[in-house]
């Protein structure tokens, strides 16, 4: 179970209306094949206001949680709240269990890096993130900054293994790369280990 996409800002002017609220949403996704019982779950800010979940989740299947007032169906549940949930400059998602186990936590703004799934050019991702994308935790593709595990070339201060003419990486480097810890290629500097 993993909190999978945040839409932390409402696309246009922060209105405050309830179709503007219904669009900063945060998504969790059962990654496993067999379903989940959310009842007692609950998804929580930095402000510790808790939305309680009351649902079952099947295998493989994600639910989208509106921040404003709306009729949970299927895919989507709401908060039922009167104003913005996520803080657009800086706020911390975290997702408990129904014994306060904290499950999973995306934090963005003020140089935090964020977890899951980035599409490309994305910010703040954890996990696999495509070229452009900033501070993803996890596979990244070319120009990628501050990746954590493997990335591609022209990335820079990545953790793991990293391409042709990476920047600070940690782990293997490939030709080119600077300041790499661990196993480094031709033209590398600064390189720790082979």
């Amino acid at each position: 179970m993993q909190i999978s996409r945040v839409q932390y800002d409402s696309p246009g002017w922060d209105s405050g209306s309830n179709a503007s609220l219904n669009n900063e949403w945060v998504e969790v996704t059962n990654t496993g094949r067999s379903g989940v019982n959310l009842d007692g779950w609950t998804l929580s800010g930095r402000d510790g206001r808790a939305y309680e979940f009351h649902l079952r989740l099947g295998g493989r299947t994600t639910v989208r949680v509106h921040t404003g007032v709306g009729r949970d169906a299927g895919r989507d549940v709401y908060q039922d709240r009167r104003y913005y949930a996520w803080d657009n400059r800086a706020d911390t998602a975290t997702l408990r269990n129904d014994r306060h186990r904290v499950i999973d936590a995306v934090t963005w703004g003020r140089g935090h890096g964020g977890r899951g799934h980035g599409a490309p050019g994305g910010h703040n991702g954890h996990g696999h993130q495509g070229p452009g994308g900033h501070n993803g935790h996890g596979h990244q593709g070319p120009g990628g900054h501050n990746g954590h595990g493997h990335q591609g070339p022209g990335g820079h201060n990545g953790h793991g293994h990293q391409g042709p003419g990476g920047h600070n990486g940690h782990g293997h480097q490939g030709p080119g790369g600077h300041n790499g810890q661990g196993h480094q290629g031709p033209g590398g500097h600064n390189g720790h280990g082979h």
